[in-house]
């Protein structure tokens, strides 16, 4: 059980590597570009949008979230499209993602400005 964990991580991280490619290559169509862009930006940011420390949410997004992502924009991506990336994948490295970590920075920031905004006395009238 433990080696079909290590070999579907290892499928995940190839395929966010391989959305990664097929968000910037102009054959891809606009629709799943963008979605490929929305994911692949997600998974190599540098933080999460909900940090792992938070106990069981923590890792929901590494274990649903982002999978789910992928699954949906594989089967808007055309197949022979998707074998191609997947190869030129498998030679390259894991960059990492500035764009999704300004992002998910954005929505913390945003969420505590709401949760301020709620919770101050006397902020609405």
């Amino acid at each position: 059980m433990l080696a079909r964990a290590k070999i579907w991580a290892r499928a995940i991280r190839q395929d966010v590597l391989a959305l990664w490619i097929a968000a910037r290559d102009p054959r891809t169509p606009w629709y799943a570009k963008a979605a490929a862009a929305a994911v692949a930006a997600y998974a190599l940011s540098p933080i999460d949008l909900i940090p792992d420390f938070i106990p069981v949410l923590g890792y929901l997004d590494d274990l649903v979230i982002v999978p789910l992502g992928i699954v949906l924009v594989v089967r808007l991506i055309p197949g022979p499209l998707m074998a191609e990336y997947r190869a030129e994948a498998a030679g390259r490295s894991r960059p990492s993602s500035m764009a999704g970590m300004v992002a998910i920075g954005l929505i913390w920031v945003a969420a505590a400005v709401l949760l301020l905004w709620w919770l101050w006395p006397g902020a609405v009238s």
